[in-house]
């Protein structure tokens, strides 16, 4: 006799500092399969505070994926859009997973630790998926691990991040360059200092071992009490994104969206070589593309959400992916896909929003600039 099981549900992962966000107040979302801080005091206070001074996120979700061995610059190059031999020891790369139709599997970040070895990170919700991607696709080219659980990533981000991490540690923070990175000692946590972010401000990602993470983030924010640093959660880290027009993987990215599509041709270095995914872009790019990714600013009243409809003259011409009311610019902005003869700038549309058609137009991205 067969009897009735219940389904196990899975549990949601949590990040080392998990605890210290709950007992600063941080009210805490499922996201990707974890359990995160999308706010301590207020999304558009923490927006501000990045724009205006600095703000301290918790990023250890994301996930890491290391490449080592004589032929891992190979295997990097025959999966991603970007050239990785371009890259020095001490540089990094924003840069696309692609598949074989030329779709993105996932947009990432390469590192370059030594000549033959590479740190990628990648969204949390494709740890996975990115893993058993290049894994499989390595074909014993290289030394293929996941990574992710021995980083805690912190990013430090706006205008006095410079001042205030350059308080705890000895490394000439002067002299990293945007998207360059170096190792040393931050308040005594020995870390990855890289200049790179996802806020469109200056600023800075650490990576260091879990169990650092409570204590580097803690010295941190005493370092820049004074100067006005305040713990930011996931909800400002997708407004400032969105303002700078940043895709975010779910969005404005997936497996059945190309780089030309999403506007990220500049990161497609058809000169490289082969690599996955290069002779359907390059038909796609002969044929060009029926659809393009686009900035919009709502002419009317009401914020454009994901999935709303975006039409012209009761024509159906595409989808916004992503939007909200900018805390910077006071406006009301938003991404989404539309009919590539409809995309250019200047072009008045329209927004469903519940029902309600409200007035929009194509502007040119980013929305902001620092």
């Amino acid at each position: 006799m067969k009897t009735a099981t219940t389904p196990q549900v899975q549990r949601l992962k949590r990040t080392a500092l998990y605890r210290l966000h709950r007992s600063h107040g941080a009210k805490i979302v499922e996201f990707a399969g974890w359990e995160m801080p999308v706010q301590y005091c207020g999304v558009i206070e923490e927006h501000l505070a990045v724009r205006q001074r600095a703000g301290l996120f918790d990023v250890s979700h994301m996930g890491e994926v290391e490449l080592s061995g004589p032929h891992a610059l190979d295997l990097c190059q025959r999966l991603t859009a970007n050239d990785v031999a371009r890259i020095k020891i001490g540089q990094a790369q924003y840069n696309l997973l692609l598949n074989e139709n030329g779709g993105t599997i996932d947009d990432i970040v390469v590192y370059r630790l030594e000549a033959d070895h590479f740190l990628i990170c990648v969204n949390a919700a494709n740890t996975d998926k990115d893993f058993q991607w290049i894994q499989g696709k390595s074909q014993g080219e290289a030394e293929v691990r996941d990574t992710s659980c021995r980083y805690v990533q912190l990013a430090l981000q706006g205008p006095l991040a410079e001042k205030i991490l350059q308080r705890l540690t000895p490394l000439r923070l002067a002299e990293i360059k945007s998207f360059h990175f170096s190792f040393g000692a931050v308040s005594g946590s020995h870390c990855l200092v890289a200049r790179t972010g996802y806020t469109g401000e200056d600023g800075f990602e650490l990576y260091c071992d879990p169990d650092l993470g409570e204590r580097l983030w803690s010295n941190l924010i005493d370092a820049g009490s004074d100067l006005g640093l305040q713990p930011a959660g996931l909800g400002a880290r997708d407004t400032l994104r969105l303002e700078k027009g940043y895709p975010l993987y779910g969005h404005e990215l997936d497996d059945n969206t190309t780089p030309l599509e999403a506007g990220l041709e500049w990161v497609t270095k058809f000169s490289k070589g082969s690599f996955l995914g290069k002779e359907a872009l390059l038909k796609q790019k002969q044929a060009g593309v029926k659809r393009k990714l686009v900035g919009l600013e709502m002419t009317g009243p009401g914020i454009a959400r994901s999935q709303y409809p975006i039409l012209k003259r009761d024509d159906l011409i595409g989808q916004v992916t992503s939007g909200t009311k900018s805390p910077t610019l006071g406006k009301s902005i938003a991404l989404g896909y539309v009919r590539a003869q409809e995309a250019d700038v200047g072009n008045d549309v329209e927004v469903e929003i519940r029902g309600r058609r409200v007035g929009a137009r194509i502007v040119a991205l980013p929305f902001y600039h620092r």
